[in-house]
């Protein structure tokens, strides 16, 4: 086995014991100082007659792999008896010959970790009891700040104080302290359809004098008696609850019959340049490894959608100019790190490798060349973890949490969790909390079990967090509980 995929799966299968808080007999640190189980030579081998002999079929990520409907059961005996003896009728080879009794026993073993870990995601469906919930550092209550939606997407604040709310169908709401909500008008018409709709919504960072607000959204046009759509941004000027001088500043081609994939998260940096995210539209193998498509693309721009001249592929024949990394699925997370003006990013992988990166000039991030996930049916799309000239993440998750929405706690209202990130995850209806150390995520805490499908959370102008869910869609504000002194 390739020793970077050895080690790759070495520290995630040790984190996974480390998070499922297991205290070990032997240990060691990683890299970023973490404490790990060094796994014993069972597991070892294990973990290397998976990568020889199952992987080809199954994929390298088992974790992936056990993130699954098991048809003839997920039990030891079932497992054993499986490798075992194989369906030959659906295409299982029999490893009795291959493999021993106690070699068969040992990978059952290493499968049972993983479903163990699929498993510790599983929350019981209950209705919340109390909108109260106490976590590592922090406890706090829920505000509802805004009710009556259905997809509440994107999130921003008014130097007043008031929200802006996208919510897919199409509206735009302006949302004021009590949450009474009041429609916006001038909104683009947009596909709403599958994951299409209307996505993201950013003011520009002097707002307050230009009054240029941005929106991001599946755009449509009719084409030889086909509708095809694509994300696109247009800016507005915004002003008495109205979008006027409306001007289409990006397009994202091809447009495409599919109706998936969409990204897509806006944010501006430090210095004005306006970042933003589209997805592959559901074409893996020719959009994000071609930089003639803006598909599956992190793009930098202007704020009037002009290209900077030090843009990686400006001036550059067949290229998009407007790229600014390549290689992404479907990134449904952009922020920046207030700390260090880098922008962060996060997409959705297939059956596992969802992702989270730091975004750097002109690199490649590898889908759907590399990647920790496989095919949603179990198939498997590529053999690679990773290869030269490709990005690694900073954060993979296996099993695919559907990370939706992040922001980094830049506030002194939440003083434990300053400078982490927070993160959505729309599977699994929760708040993931992420502890930085410089550019590492070294620790994950899992919050607000069942609060809904966390689609997006924002850091409001006085310091609180907003979360917002769907299906019913809801906008919270975390409000902290103090000690008593």
């Amino acid at each position: 086995m390739n020793f970077i995929k050895k080690l790759t799966i070495f520290t995630f299968i040790a984190f996974v014991y480390f998070q499922c808080s297991k205290k070990p007999e032997m240990s060691s640190y990683d890299e970023q100082g973490q404490q790990v189980e060094v796994l014993d030579s069972a597991t070892l081998q294990a973990m290397d007659n998976f990568e020889k002999f199952c992987s080809s079929c199954h994929g390298e990520q088992m974790m992936a792999f056990a993130d699954r409907k098991w048809k003839h059961g997920k039990e030891k005996d079932s497992i054993y008896a499986s490798i075992k003896n194989g369906y030959a009728d659906a295409g299982m080879p029999s490893w009795e010959a291959s493999f021993s009794d106690k070699e068969i026993n040992n990978l059952v073993n290493y499968i049972l970790k993983g479903i163990e870990n699929v498993e510790r995601y599983g929350f019981q469906e209950v209705k919340l009891e109390s909108d109260t919930f106490e976590t590592e550092l922090v406890k706090f209550s829920l505000d509802t700040i805004v009710s009556g939606m259905t997809n509440p997407w994107g999130m921003t604040f008014l130097p007043s104080g008031e929200m802006l709310v996208t919510e897919r169908s199409g509206e735009l709401y302006k949302v004021d302290g009590n949450g009474n909500k009041e429609k916006v008008s001038g909104v683009p018409k947009v596909m709403y359809k599958g994951q299409g709709g209307l996505l993201d919504v950013e003011l520009h960072p002097d707002f307050e004098n230009n009054k240029w607000l941005y929106l991001s959204y599946s755009d449509y046009r009719v084409e030889d008696g086909d509708t095809l759509s694509g994300t696109a941004v247009s800016r507005y000027k915004f002003e008495d609850n109205k979008l006027t001088d409306g001007e289409k500043i990006f397009e994202g081609h091809p447009y495409s019959t599919k109706r998936h994939h969409y990204g897509s998260r806006l944010q501006f940096d430090q210095e004005g340049y306006l970042y933003f995210s589209v997805g592959d539209r559901g074409n893996r193998d020719e959009n994000p490894q071609s930089l003639e498509s803006y598909c599956g693309k992190i793009h930098r721009i202007m704020d009037d959608g002009s290209i900077p001249a030090d843009n990686p592929f400006a001036g550059q024949e067949g290229k998009a100019a407007s790229v600014f990394s390549y290689g992404h699925r479907n990134p449904q997370g952009v922020a920046m790190n207030q700390e260090t003006g880098k922008i962060w990013e996060h997409e959705h992988g297939p059956r596992g490798g969802d992702e989270v990166n730091i975004i750097n000039k002109g690199l490649n991030y590898g889908w759907p060349v590399i990647s920790y996930g496989i095919n949603y049916d179990g198939t498997t799309f590529t053999d690679k973890l990773e290869a030269d000239g490709m990005q690694q993440p900073v954060l993979y998750w296996v099993p695919s949490i559907a990370p939706s929405g992040m922001t980094f706690v830049n506030s002194d209202i939440y003083p434990d969790w300053k400078g982490d990130l927070l993160v959505g995850s729309l599977r699994f209806k929760y708040l993931n909390r992420c502890k930085i150390v410089g550019d590492k995520i070294v620790e994950e805490e899992i919050m607000m079990k069942n609060i809904g499908r966390v689609r997006n959370v924002k850091i409001g102008p006085q310091g609180y967090i907003y979360v917002a869910v769907e299906k019913p869609g809801f906008v919270y504000r975390l409000m902290p509980i103090y000690k008593e002194s």
